[in-house]
């Protein structure tokens, strides 16, 4: 579980490139966060791609999305 800071920093750079109209590239890191939960969860290091689904965050703050709360 040590290595989910990398997630935060995908959502920053995707938070960042959404608020500057880069849109492509905010899509291309939702995708690139889902892969890396996706590895991190195969080798017990991070939560499962599962919990990182956008849909699961329908309706909680930012700060929750992905995460189980």
């Amino acid at each position: 579980m040590h290595n989910e800071w990398i997630l935060d920093v995908l959502a920053d750079l995707k938070t960042f490139a959404q608020k500057n109209g880069l849109g492509v590239l905010a899509e291309q890191l939702d995708d690139t966060s889902l892969i890396a939960a996706s590895e991190l969860a195969s080798t017990g290091e991070g939560i499962s791609a599962h919990d990182t689904c956008p849909a699961n965050a329908v309706g909680q703050p930012f700060e929750h999305a992905g995460k189980r709360i």
